[in-house]
């Protein structure tokens, strides 16, 4: 196996964990979204508001912890300011599709509610994940490209020392 299959499995082991959280965290969303509604009077997509919200911090703990925590975490103010603006972006997707199916379709049986909720949630968690990944847990250079990048910097010391500076003579 090659360092392309090396990659789809690490690509494929990020899916799995990113899936695991979300799953979780689908959960954690239905969950409060189902409570909200049945507890409360409060409008179907406030109700959503409320348990993306929730799921969002559940994430960013699971993300931060779990799915990503070989990654860098040396900007955590920056990761956490991108983290949250790309949620937002997901929160908008998620419950612009149940506004549309409530308020512009009339959807709004339980069943409904729910169906449309987890739409919204599925196309918000394709974008979360592209985002997450690109511009939130950046990933650490590998170790293979560090001790790459380092030996090509000793080489270049080497030489650079080796040659004779200009007006210099050589023995």
């Amino acid at each position: 196996m090659g360092r392309g299959s090396s990659g789809l499995r690490r690509l494929f082991r990020e899916v799995a964990k990113f899936g695991a959280v979300g799953g979780a965290g689908l959960l954690v969303n239905l969950a409060v979204f189902n409570l909200v509604r049945h507890l409360t009077e409060l409008p179907v997509v406030r109700a959503s508001v409320i348990a993306t919200v929730v799921a969002i911090v559940f994430n960013y703990i699971g993300f931060r912890y779990f799915t990503y925590r070989d990654r860098d975490k040396s900007g955590r103010t920056k990761e956490l300011t991108l983290f949250l603006l790309f949620s937002a972006v997901g929160l908008v997707i998620e419950n612009g599709v149940l506004y549309a199916a409530t308020y512009g379709f009339g959807w709004d049986s339980p069943l409904q509610s729910n169906v449309f909720k987890f739409l919204g949630i599925g196309i918000a968690t394709a974008f979360r994940f592209w985002s997450y990944r690109s511009w939130v847990f950046k990933a650490l250079p590998a170790p293979e490209l560090v001790a790459s990048a380092e030996s090509l910097l000793e080489e270049a010391d080497r030489k650079r020392v080796a040659r004779p500076r200009s007006g210099q003579r050589v023995p």
